[in-house]
């Protein structure tokens, strides 16, 4: 199976790019699956579209790479930090760019700095899924206190956090695996 992993967060020197690159590396340590990383800023996509990118030949040459990605992605998993009580633009501009993923399973990541882990963000991310026609699995990875919890090298350094990891991949896969067949 294709997962790609989706880091929406525009800005450099992300925190939240640690938590995608964690899990990247796990799944393709601890799975058969092919595991991508998307990150919104290796991609110069326009602000808006009018036109969403349905197939690799009508696309602009230079985000070909790109829309092949997406399109042989049969699950997602989306990480993003919270801006204002939900998701990044960056991220929900990627995803307007393509055509609805629909019946392919969805995984919701927030992080932040702050205590409550970009809990908001995560109840925006659950209807923009519906939006998409995606599954998304009701077991979410809320990181509070991202810098606290991933170091510089993209390696966890909270152990305690290991086992709320570990039961969000565990029921991402279940769900993904299933919709995968």
């Amino acid at each position: 199976m294709n997962i790609e992993i989706v880091s929406g967060s525009p800005r450099q020197g992300s925190i939240t790019i640690r938590v995608a690159k964690y899990l990247q590396q796990l799944l393709q340590t601890q799975t058969p699956h092919n595991v991508g990383l998307i990150d919104v800023k290796e991609w110069l996509l326009p602000a808006l579209q009018q036109e969403v990118f349905s197939s690799y030949e009508t696309a602009p040459t230079h985000l070909q790479p790109l829309v092949q990605r997406m399109q042989q992605a049969q699950a997602f998993i989306l990480v993003t930090p919270e801006y204002n009580g939900s998701y990044t633009p960056a991220m929900k501009n990627l995803l307007d760019h393509f055509p609805k993923q629909s019946r392919k399973a969805f995984g919701i990541v927030t992080a932040s700095t702050g205590i409550m882990g970009g809990i908001r963000a995560s109840q925006q991310m659950q209807l923009l899924i519906n939006g998409l026609f995606g599954i998304g699995s009701p077991y979410m990875l809320i990181v509070p206190q991202v810098d606290k919890k991933f170091d510089a090298h993209n390696q966890l350094v909270d152990e305690t956090f290991q086992k709320s990891i570990n039961t969000f991949i565990s029921e991402y896969l279940w769900l993904a695996e299933r919709l995968g067949n």
